[in-house]
């Protein structure tokens, strides 16, 4: 008779602690994983509505709906067949002490880095990718940033603590190059003129094959090894309604997972989704749809390998 220990466990509702059912590892750095996941539930840099802290939680129960297929439609591999990944849990820091997230999320990375492993980073609000682009680029050198996002993030009025002014501190910090970075799915305000990434606006990406959009990216990314942040407003609210700051006229989820598979191949070392906000979501979709686009974004690496 099997015993508790030689099930697998499907369900929905039992067991379910780390991401798509991973072993939960509190010491990543010492374990052979490839790629490791963290969450970061910090939202003390939001500027709209707050509780992007709760997305990490909201992710790992959403990928409970995913954990069941041994193999996702349509890459023809099982992920452990390919990479090994654990989830290392969520990071530790005093609540409101937006220093010691800062400091201690590069020092997490740092550690990572050099054991040889790679990340995936759930937050909390986007502010959590600058000390990760500062520990990435530490590690890999200049990086070539491929962003989706409703917003460049490029604002430099915010204060030093601003989930909208990563990419602006990023390259005057040498920590991206520009001339190799792309932002796509923008449909807000910003500095056309003199804005130094590479756009492909919504209503563009809208209307072009996503293959066509992947090609863009590698042409864009170059050889420089790459960093992928995808904030979930780069998704229509209808499929993503909830986080902080929603914006009308955004891509759709099958979308972004066809631009996703099209990527097959590209040398990406370090990613990230963040701003899922569960307090405003309706029926668990954006965290799903979260769960779903960093499963993807899993198999993408797995895929080369």
């Amino acid at each position: 008779m099997a015993t508790l220990a030689d099930k697998k466990d499907y369900s929905l509702y039992s067991n379910a602690f780390g991401f798509l059912r991973r072993p939960l590892e509190f010491r990543p750095a010492e374990s052979d994983a490839d790629w490791v996941i963290t969450g970061v539930p910090f939202d003390l840099a939001t500027t709209g509505r707050p509780g992007s802290r709760n997305g990490p939680d909201a992710l790992r129960r959403a990928s409970v709906n995913l954990a069941w297929e041994d193999q996702r439609f349509p890459w023809r591999f099982a992920l452990e067949e390919r990479i090994k990944v654990v989830d290392c849990g969520d990071l530790v820091f005093d609540c409101g002490d937006a220093e010691q997230l800062v400091q201690g999320l590069e020092a997490h990375a740092t550690r990572l880095l050099k054991a040889g492993k790679r990340m995936l980073t759930f937050g909390g609000d986007h502010f959590v990718t600058l000390p990760l682009l500062r520990a990435h680029a530490n590690h890999f050198g200049k990086l070539a940033l491929v962003h989706f996002d409703a917003h460049t993030d490029t604002y430099s009025m915010g204060s030093r603590y601003d989930h909208g002014t990563m990419f602006y501190h990023a390259p005057k910090e040498g920590l991206v190059d520009t001339a190799h970075s792309i932002q796509v799915g923008i449909r807000t305000e910003y500095g056309y003129d003199d804005h130094p990434f590479q756009v492909l606006h919504a209503d563009e990406a809208n209307d072009l094959d996503p293959k066509a959009i992947a090609e863009m990216i590698r042409n864009r990314v170059g050889d420089l090894p790459v960093y992928l942040t995808f904030d979930i407003d780069c998704l229509d609210p209808a499929f993503a309604p909830g986080t902080g700051t929603p914006v009308c006229g955004g891509l759709n989820t099958d979308r972004v997972l066809k631009i996703f598979r099209a990527l097959a191949g590209l040398n990406i070392v370090g990613m990230d989704l963040v701003e899922v906000a569960p307090a405003y979501d309706q029926s668990e979709i954006t965290a799903l749809a979260g769960a779903t686009l960093a499963t993807e974004m899993l198999h993408l690496v797995a895929s080369t390998k």
